[in-house]
């Protein structure tokens, strides 16, 4: 994620959390089963687009493809309640972006898309 996103959302810089990331990566990733190590990315509104999550994806097939990375719709509630539910169309766009990097993708949250 940009580091300006990773400031704005949640207010520290995000350079740690890779580094944290790519140092369980290496010890825990695939030697452990089922694997301890996934990603999740929250889909917020106007914040976190194709482009980030493309990026993100990138990071974690440059470790490792197979790591597995959820994509959360977002719901406004305590914080934020003034942004709206993960578009669809962001939703899908996101989706479609990790997938051309990592091997195995979820969607969470779908019943907010009325997907269940």
């Amino acid at each position: 994620m940009t580091p300006t996103w990773g400031i704005a959302l949640s207010g520290v810089p995000n350079k740690r959390a890779y580094e944290n990331f790519e140092l369980i990566a290496a010890e825990f990733f695939e030697k452990s089963a089922p694997p301890v190590l996934t990603a999740t990315t929250l889909l917020v509104p106007f914040y976190v687009d194709e482009k980030e999550v493309e990026n993100i994806a990138s990071f974690i097939a440059s470790i490792n493809p197979d790591i597995p990375y959820s994509l959360l719709v977002f719901h406004p509630c305590f914080y934020m309640r003034d942004m709206p539910i993960t578009p669809r169309e962001q939703v899908f766009k996101c989706y479609e972006a990790a997938k051309r990097h990592l091997n195995n993708v979820n969607i969470g949250n779908k019943q907010l898309l009325g997907l269940i």
